[in-house]
């Protein structure tokens, strides 16, 4: 009995540095590669922008990620200059602002076809950095948001988490765009009346709740 208690307090703890050393992963393994970061990017979890492909203008300052399939030279993370350019290693630079994703996916795979063959490309927009709009006041989450779709006043509060409480104005937001302002009532609305009030807003709007 004395030597079988022996025994499996020898091979315990060599099974316990087997599982360790099976755990531990060697350089050159099969290990997941890193996620790609660009510097600069306020929220390194940010895998992509529900934004549509084929209506999205990009604008400067927005984050792309391009894929060439089988080819890591072209693929990474490029962000739109303020002039609106892309610089594409070994073709120089390249127009991004104004075109959608799907053109210039077009426009990449023809420039690419140069010097590859048959290139399969993909656009994607990681971070929306050109568009954004703004809900301050009495809301529980203010703050600037990404306008990457179509968006309503109504969608917007929605966004920033609603009224902080019930003395919010919700009969009198405003919205501030340039020199110009409208106002919209939440709680007209919500009772079907006014709905053309609901407008959709545009890049740099402020929609505010006193």
């Amino acid at each position: 009995m004395f030597w079988k208690h022996v025994a499996v307090l020898i091979v315990l703890p060599a099974l316990f540095a087997i599982t360790a050393a099976a755990q531990i992963v060697t350089p050159g393994s099969d290990a997941p590669a890193p996620p790609k970061t660009l510097p600069g990017l306020n929220d390194p979890s940010v895998s992509g922008a529900p934004v549509d492909l084929g209506t999205y203008v990009i604008g400067a300052n927005d984050v792309l990620n391009i894929e060439v399939f089988e080819n890591k030279d072209y693929t990474k993370l490029y962000p739109v200059r303020t002039d609106g350019m892309l610089t594409i290693p070994l073709f120089g630079e390249m127009k991004a602002e104004g075109l959608t994703p799907l053109q210039l996916k077009k426009q990449l795979t023809e420039t690419l076809s140069e010097k590859l063959k048959d290139p399969e490309v993909s656009v994607t927009v990681w971070e929306v950095r050109s568009k954004k709009y703004t809900v301050t006041g009495q809301v529980k989450r203010p703050g600037p948001f990404p306008l990457v779709r179509p968006t309503t006043v109504f969608e917007a509060l929605n966004d920033a988490g609603g009224f902080i409480d019930a003395f919010a104005n919700q009969r009198d937001i405003l919205i501030l765009r340039g020199d110009m302002t409208f106002h919209f009532s939440y709680k007209d609305y919500i009772n079907g009346k006014h709905r053309d009030k609901n407008i959709v807003l545009q890049n740099d709007d402020t929609v505010v709740v006193k």
